[in-house]
């Protein structure tokens, strides 16, 4: 549980004026005497939010003192890394004078959140290349590649998170979006440096990303296109010329730029070759070794990770047959069985417009189904606010069957489900329940919305092990609340799931650090899960361009699974999964080790 002093979000919101000054001041040495833990902690999270904008506007605390942020942009430049770097070197030596003893536990575990943040954030800038993130999960060695640029992001966050309400709106709109040309260059600039030193992508993901490069320099001032559409529907009742004055900054600005990335991305497909894993690549097998360590929050060897998931294969793999024989399936692998079940007209949607509604409409159903249930888990609730979008169209070739996170700080913007309908085949009555459950609620963005009630330092860093280990989490309370007792079909796509994160300690580490091909990858895949071949391609190409990023869900369930055995072997007649999951959901976003700390501070409380 949460210590009584901790922020709540309405006391966050309450204190956003007061850090006004911080977020205005340029990052300074350590003082010889450290402010406050909290204070410090709310500069941090200041600091942060100007070195990344875009996270203030989802996060909805661009305003007021702050409302500048909504029309600023990060720098991806070599100068914008620069900044970064000199950012946590000082943030660090400031925690580093901050007097523990005397602090109350809830601050002592968002001291220990921003050390570990920074500090693998710097290990990582100290790497050749490669896009490293401040407490965020998505780091790469390529920064332009199928599913990482700002030629995804920009148009994602401009309509999803970006609010056009007011004229003040729509010029912060504009200015957000002219900002993508300098981005844009700045990477294209990075990732030409990245080749000079050796670094190519694998010739498959530049392949993905030429083809949804092209079409976006296709489609980028049309009106409805991905950079002018959202402005244009959400300022249509805002008096003024926003479609065109949009259409000169993408003709005149981005599509140039997005030309000069798109020549470098096809200069470095001329050398590319088809390896898929860091192990050919200058620096390779650091980077992996960082990329594990940032994503898993532990120290353990590939070896260690890949004879893991083996064994978790084999239990699952033994669940999953009881119930396909029980469908009358008892001929062929568990893969081969799952498969042939997916493409009954029972339980697959049709492959055309229609199917994508019915899809949409079928997750919406089963979030529904699960909110009367979940105070048999949790002690206290959030609203779970929660919109299903489609991802833009652009993004889904190179992207996963959905993903999701919380909105924002007040409420005003929801969180969202953003589900991939460019192969409507990937998604059926076997595999959607698993979805929802673990991208919404009470997955990702139940989880974030526990977050929003703590500092604001917490709704900015966010680690990758706890916040995917949290979500596998959810996806097994979906199974014990009985969301699928009357499901079979549901919970073989559970636990079909669950194979399918097992199989990313297999792939990832098999892909990185023993030499697989991307062919022996994708049939171990294929084999262990029984999920669509598109499914299964897409996927290996992420675990290619996010190494080590796919290891941290199963890792992250391991943990928090290992926690309840302990703290129920410890309570014995106290324990109550409600306030065990009250413990880890309401501690926040952790590292691993936090979160052993937070469960033993649970458990000796619980203990009297």
């Amino acid at each position: 549980m949460n210590d009584p002093t901790t922020l709540t979000r309405r006391a966050t919101l309450a204190t956003l004026a007061a850090g006004a000054a911080f977020a205005a001041a340029p990052v300074r040495a350590a003082a010889a005497s450290a402010p406050p833990a909290d204070t410090l902690l709310d500069r941090f999270a200041w600091q942060l939010l100007e070195l990344d904008p875009t996270q203030a506007t989802r996060l909805g605390v661009d305003t007021g003192a702050h409302a500048g942020l909504r029309g600023a942009a990060e720098d991806r430049t070599p100068a914008g890394v620069g900044k970064r770097r000199r950012f946590l070197t000082q943030a660090l030596a400031q925690l580093a004078r901050v007097p523990r003893t005397g602090v109350d536990e809830a601050t002592q575990t968002s001291l220990a959140v921003a050390d570990s943040a920074f500090r693998t954030a710097l290990d990582g800038m100290a790497l050749p290349y490669g896009d490293v993130t401040i407490g965020q999960w998505r780091n790469t060695p390529y920064v332009v590649i199928q599913n990482v640029g700002a030629w995804l992001d920009v148009p994602q966050q401009l309509d999803g998170d970006q609010p056009v309400a007011t004229r003040a709106d729509a010029e912060a709109y504009l200015a957000r979006m002219a900002a993508m040309t300098q981005q844009l260059d700045g990477e294209t600039t990075r990732i030409r440096a990245a080749r000079a030193q050796g670094l190519v992508p694998p010739s498959f993901l530049l392949d993905t990303t030429i083809a949804g490069m092209t079409r976006t320099i296709a489609e980028a001032a049309k009106p409805d296109g991905p950079l002018v559409g959202p402005l244009a529907r959400k300022g249509a009742a805002i008096p003024g010329d926003w479609t065109a004055r949009a259409q000169r900054i993408v003709t005149g600005a981005i599509v140039p730029a997005l030309e000069r990335q798109l020549a470098e991305l096809r200069a470095q497909r001329a050398v590319a070759t088809d390896a898929p894993g860091m192990g050919t690549r200058p620096h390779g097998p650091e980077w992996y070794a960082w990329g594990l360590r940032a994503s898993t929050t532990t120290r353990r060897t590939p070896a260690d990770m890949h004879a893991l998931g083996r064994t978790l294969l084999v239990e699952l793999g033994a669940q999953m047959d009881v119930i396909l024989r029980g469908f009358g399936l008892t001929q062929g692998t568990v893969a081969e069985r799952a498969i042939a079940l997916q493409k009954r007209p029972d339980i697959a949607f049709p492959a055309n417009d229609e199917g994508r509604r019915q899809i949409v409409a079928y997750m919406q159903a089963r979030i529904d189904a699960i909110r009367p249930q979940l105070p048999r888990a949790f002690r206290t609730l959030v609203p779970g606010r929660l919109e299903i979008r489609r991802m833009p169209e652009a993004q889904e070739a190179g992207a996963p069957a959905a993903y999701g996170g919380p909105g924002s700080l007040d409420g005003s913007i929801p969180g969202k489900v953003w589900v991939n309908l460019g192969d409507p085949t990937i998604h059926n009555r076997v595999t959607i329940p698993d979805l929802v459950y673990h991208e919404g609620i009470p997955g990702h963005v139940w989880q974030g919305e526990y977050a929003q009630q703590l500092p604001l330092i917490r709704s900015v860093l966010a680690f990758n092990a706890y916040s995917e280990g949290w979500a596998l989490y959810a996806e097994q309370l979906a199974d014990e609340l009985g969301m699928y007792a009357d499901d079979p079909a549901g919970r073989l796509g559970y636990l079909m799931g669950l194979s399918w994160r097992a199989v990313r300690l297999v792939v990832d580490t098999g892909i990185h650090a023993m030499g697989w091909t991307r062919q022996q990858a994708r049939e171990t895949f294929i084999a262990a899960t029984g999920l669509p071949q598109s499914n299964a391609y897409s996927e290996v190409d992420r675990y290619c361009s996010w190494p080590g990023q796919a290891c941290g869900y199963m890792l992250g369930r391991v943990e928090i699974v290992g926690l309840r055995d302990r703290a129920k072997a410890a309570l014995g007649a106290r324990y109550d999964l409600r306030d065990f999951d009250q413990a880890v959901v309401g501690g926040g976003n952790v590292p691993l080790d936090v979160l052993g700390a937070n469960v033993d501070r649970y458990i000796a409380r619980t203990k009297g």
